[in-house]
């Protein structure tokens, strides 16, 4: 796996063909360069792609066999962070899929803000079929992306969805053909690479952990990163260039 940079969009590359199956140790590589792109400040959006055939088609199914429950208890926790690293990306994250996204490939595309689908792929959560429940946040994140009797269908039956349907129930935000799906990714996470990259950060973090309690506790987030960033260089670089300028002509420098 690598983390590859042009004009602000970072690329995060799966590299374990022919699958990309999400073993121990692509796992704890997606925490490093999570860490590592949120670090950059030259990365200011990203896109998680796995490759012009597939993106993810699951977990390591020979590792996963061998294991004990002690084993997976003692992985557990492990696993769960190292999807979350994904999630807490402080920037703007596309998943660009094409082919396969299953089970931990679903779950790690469930990780970003937004997903783009190759009109070839096929997604679902097919863990029941293994005798087990998605363990890398399928049961949290689906249905808080879809809803919960959408999330049930998928993950009680471990059908997959094509690309159509996984528009249609919300799974995925933008069709493309397979061949346009990673240029089509890239331009979308473009689009906030100059923008304010605090004011970005604030509303991903006020959105995400604002779904994750109360409205009031919800609103009090809200409130402290909204004044936070009048405190920032962008805030009255984007206020001057309204009043002068109209909306939409900011220049903004990122801080």
């Amino acid at each position: 796996m690598n983390l590859e940079v042009a004009d602000g969009v970072g690329t995060i590359r799966l590299a374990r063909p022919p699958m990309n199956a999400l073993d121990i140790q692509l796992q704890e590589e997606l925490r490093s360069i999570a860490a590592l792109a949120t670090e950059r400040p030259d990365v200011r959006a990203l896109v998680i792609y796995g490759g012009e055939k597939v993106f993810a088609a699951g977990a390591d199914i020979k590792e996963m066999a061998a294991m004990s429950y002690t084993d997976m208890v003692d992985r557990g926790v492990a696993l769960q962070s190292a999807f979350t690293a994904i999630a807490r990306i402080p920037k703007p994250v596309i998943a660009a899929i094409t082919g396969y996204a299953l089970g931990g490939g679903c779950e790690l595309a469930l990780c970003a803000d937004f997903r783009v689908c190759a009109d070839n792929a096929k997604l679902g959560q097919p863990e029941i079929l293994l005798g087990v429940i998605p363990g890398a946040g399928g049961s949290q994140r689906l249905p808080r992306l879809i809803g919960p009797a959408k999330a049930k269908d998928l993950i009680f039956s471990g059908r997959f969805v094509d690309a159509e349907e996984a528009l249609a129930i919300g799974l995925v935000d933008r069709l493309a053909p397979q061949a346009e799906v990673y240029d089509t990714a890239v331009a979308w996470a473009a689009q906030f690479a100059d923008g304010p990259a605090y004011a970005l950060r604030a509303a991903k973090e006020a959105i995400d952990r604002g779904l994750e309690t109360d409205l009031d506790s919800g609103l009090e987030i809200e409130r402290l990163h909204f004044t936070g960033l009048f405190a920032t260089e962008d805030r009255t670089i984007g206020m001057k260039s309204f009043m002068e300028s109209g909306p939409g002509k900011a220049k903004f420098v990122g801080r």
